[in-house]
This record gives structure tokens, C-alpha cells and sequence, in this order.
């Protein structure tokens, strides 16, 4: 679609972006981070009415959790190989390419659509056997977890929607998209799970609800009101093996580094459910405390990705070290205000989220633990997004398995099993893990950024606008 002077919706984002990288990572972070706060909001209140149902619920409902991440990380980072390759498309200016990579990435959401909900659907049961959900909380675990695994279309095809609207740039729409939903299942929540009996399934059916009401505003946007620079062609489609090698590429390796994350997870429960129960659904309670901080992070290394494809695309490499600068400051900032704020909070934040004293006290353990790896999160995070923006998953994946399997799952393991040490020392692992991979993810960095700014310009880089900050 393109204005009145002839140019595209993502020719106008790209200039407008040039003209002022700063300012352009807030205009897209900010957006994200409302959306995500509000998804974060409802994540708080779900587990808040499970909770208030027994605490075996809320011990069901994290024993789903880590297959929940594996199954959305797995899209995501199928999600966010699309958003940068969309992102160097409109750098280039090169609205061809972006639409059929758009094309491509509908059949790839078809495709991880009818794997993904045939596996939940057939082998579930035996998937959260492994993650060591104990007999008596089976049932309610099932319950959640083959809803949620029958409404898996609905969170794909809304995820890939989003991410081609975010690589040309455009968030505004997706998250007031994505904020509606999140407000529809926060007040489906208790009317579902209470005022109707479901219990835990009711949190589930809210869930799925909500995200396919989502994926028909996503439809509508797209194909009805065309609401993008995007241009399908489903009667004209040819299938380009290179197209879907190249999403495969970048994202094959970000969708397994989120795998890592959940196997990584799963484990931790297993080790945790040795020591109590209890441990576990405080693990699942600091995690969401974790979020806070977390969100902000997540929402600058999205925006991000979309700059650094551009930049990159147009060969603007003067921009594209700028903005990375002045992001993993930010971060850094945003990580250690985090930390001293909650380490001083946790028991009364803890509290919230149950009346179990067992539960209470390994949560605020955990914040408090947790917390002194909140300065150092951006660094490993935006790393990883980084890279993907400049065409490459492969780090992300071997920042998780360094993170996950070569430090914290193995300390863990030996300071409770060989040392006998208290639950509290899996944390403690986890802790040491973070500041490691942070410290390579800086390395790997620099040299990732030295190697950009040694490839020649492209010829169309004279033709964007000079930027209004100092690079």
C-alpha cells in the first residue's frame, strides 16, 4: 500500500526510523511493552484465581507451564526469523521479497498448526508424565493442557500475523489486538473458573477463547481491510524452497533455543519436586515477579530486531551500532532498578500470590536470589535478537544451551544431589548461569557487530535521510 507521494506504508517507517533510531526504538518498544504488560497482567490473575482454588491447581497449572513455553517459544522463534527477514526486506526496499515471505510463513503456521496439536492432542498425557507431574495432580494437569493444545491454531496464526506487521515496523495495531484479548480473558477468568465451576479448565477455555477472537482481528486487518504493506498471494503461490530455507535458518535455531529453555524447565521442576512441591509453585511465582522486568526487555529487543533488519538491510551500519549501544544501556538500567526494587519488596509482593508459608518463603528466596541476574538479562537477550535481525540463529541457541545445560541444570544437580544442598542452591545455579552467558553473549557481540561494519555499503543507502543523533 503506498501514500499519495507514491511511497509504501514501509518506505515511509523506514525513513521515519533513519531520521531518528532512538526515538524509533521507543515508538516501537512502547507499544509492546503496554501489550505485554497487560499479558503479564492476566498471567498474575490467572495464577492469583487458580491459586485460590488449592494449591495442587496451582501446582498443576506450572507442571503445564514449561511445555506451554516450549510450544509458544517454538513459534515465536519461527515468529521473529520472519520479522527480520521482513525488517531487511524493507531496508532494502524490497516490498516483493517481504510478500513472499509473508506467503510462506501462513503455510509454516499451517504446517507447526496440525504437528503441534496433533502431538498435545495424542501424547500428552505421557509429555507431562516426563516433566514428573506426580499421579494425584494428573488430572488436572490434563485438563488444562489438552485444551490448550486444541486451541494451539489460534496462538500460531496470531503470532505470525504479528510478526509480519512488525517487521515493516508497524505495533501499534497488533498490541491494541493484543490488549483487547488479554482483557477478554482476564474477565472470562473468574466467570469460567468460578461462576460456572470449571475450575482449571475454565482458565484454560478463557485462554484459547480470547486468542481466537485475536487471530480473526489479525484476518480482518490483513486480508479484509488490508492493514499492511504486505501483499498476499495465496492463487499465485509458488512455493520457494530457498524462501522456506531461509526462515527455516534463523529460526530453526531461535525456536530451539526456546526449547532448551522449557526442557531446561521441565528439569528444574523435576529437581525442585524432590525437595517439595511447594518449591515448584514458588519457582512458577518468582517467575512471574521476574516478568516486571523481563517485559521491558523483551519489548526493547523486539523493536530491536526490526531496526537492526532495517538498518542492516540498507546497509547503515553507523546507525545499527548506535542503537545497539544505547539498548543494552538502557537494559542494563532498567535490570538493576528491577533488582533493588523487588529484593526489597518480595515478601509483600510473595504474599499476593498465596497464604502457604511453605510456598511464601521459597518464593521471596528465589526473588531475592534471582534478582542479582536482572542487570545482566538485557545483555544475554538482546544479543540473541541482535543477531537474528542481522540474519543469524545460531548464537541465541548456543546462549541457551550454555545457560541452561552446560552450567545451570549440571550445578544444580551437584549442589543438591552430591553437596545436599538446600532447594534454594538450584536458584543459586541459575543465578551463576546467567552472569556466565552474559559475559559471552558481550563477546560474541562485539565481534558480530565488528564483522557488520566491515561489509561494503549498499548503493542505496545515500538515498535514506541522515539521522538526527550521533552514532
Amino acid at each position: 500500500m503506498t501514500d499519495t507521494n507514491g511511497r509504501s506504508r514501509g518506505a515511509e517507517r523506514l525513513d521515519a526510523f533513519v531520521a531518528n533510531p532512538r526515538r524509533a526504538l521507543w515508538t516501537l518498544a512502547v507499544p509492546i511493552l503496554f501489550g505485554m504488560s497487560v499479558q503479564t497482567i492476566y498471567v498474575v490473575v490467572d495464577m492469583i484465581f487458580v491459586g485460590r482454588l488449592s494449591a495442587e491447581a496451582l501446582t498443576a497449572l506450572a507442571f503445564n507451564m514449561p511445555p506451554a513455553f516450549l510450544a509458544m517459544g517454538i513459534t515465536f522463534g519461527m515468529g521473529s526469523a520472519v520479522t527480520a527477514l521482513i525488517a531487511q526486506a524493507v531496508g532494502r526496499r524490497d516490498e516483493e521479497a517481504a510478500s513472499t515471505i509473508a506467503d510462506h510463513t501462513v503455510v509454516i503456521a499451517l504446517i507447526m498448526t496440525v504437528v503441534f496439536t496433533t502431538v498435545g492432542l495424542v501424547w500428552g498425557r505421557w509429555l507431562l508424565a516426563v516433566l514428573g507431574v506426580p499421579a494425584e495432580l494428573m488430572e488436572p494437569a490434563w485438563q488444562y493442557f489438552q485444551i490448550s493444545a486444541g486451541g494451539y491454531a489460534f496462538m500460531a496464526f496470531s503470532t505470525f500475523f504479528r510478526s509480519i506487521m512488525s517487521g515493516e515496523g508497524e505495533v501499534r495495531a497488533p498490541v491494541i489486538i493484543q490488549m483487547v484479548a488479554t482483557l477478554l480473558n482476564i474477565a472470562l477468568d473468574p466467570l469460567l473458573i468460578f461462576t460456572f465451576g470449571m475450575g482449571i479448565r475454565g482458565a484454560a477455555i478463557a485462554t484459547v477463547t480470547a486468542q481466537a477472537l485475536a487471530t480473526l482481528a489479525f484476518v480482518y486487518l490483513l486480508f479484509v481491510r488490508r492493514g499492511s504493506a504486505v501483499r498476499f498471494n495465496f492463487s499465485g503461490f509458488r512455493p520457494k524452497t530457498e524462501t522456506f530455507a531461509t526462515i527455516f535458518r534463523i529460526g530453526v535455531p531461535a525456536s530451539l533455543s526456546f526449547l532448551v529453555m522449557a526442557l531446561g524447565a521441565g528439569s528444574f521442576n523435576r529437581l525442585l519436586v524432590e525437595f517439595s512441591p511447594d518449591a515448584v509453585a514458588a519457582q512458577q511465582i518468582g517467575g512471574r515477579i521476574d516478568q516486571v522486568v523481563i517485559l521491558p526487555l523483551v519489548a526493547i529487543s523486539a523493536g530491536l530486531v526490526t531496526l537492526v533488519g532495517m538498518f542492516y538491510g540498507a546497509r547503515r551500519t553507523d546507525l545499527l551500532v548506535a542503537i545497539i549501544r544505547y539498548a543494552i544501556t538502557r537494559a542494563m538500567i532498567i535490570g538493576t532498578v528491577g533488582a533493588v526494587l523487588f529484593s526489597a519488596t518480595a515478601p509483600w509482593i510473595v504474599a499476593v500470590f498465596t497464604d502457604s508459608p511453605e510456598i511464601r518463603g521459597y518464593a521471596i528466596r528465589y526473588v531475592r536470589i534471582i534478582s542479582l541476574a536482572y542487570p545482566f538479562f538485557g545483555v544475554s537477550m538482546l544479543t540473541g535478537r541482535v543477531l537474528q535481525g542481522l540474519g543469524r540463529g545460531t548464537p541465541e541457541l548456543v546462549l541457551s544451551l550454555l545457560r541452561v545445560v552446560l552450567i545451570a541444570l549440571p550445578l544444580a544437580w551437584f549442589f543438591g544431589f552430591v553437596l545436599h544442598k538446600p532447594a534454594h542452591y538450584v536458584w543459586i545455579a541459575m543465578l551463576i548461569s546467567s552472569w556466565t552467558s552474559a559475559a559471552v553473549a558481550a563477546i560474541w557481540l562485539r565481534s558480530a557487530i565488528r564483522k557488520a561494519v566491515e561489509e561494503p555499503p549498499a548503493l542505496e543507502t545515500a538515498e535514506l535521510p541522515q539521522p538526527t543523533i550521533a552514532s
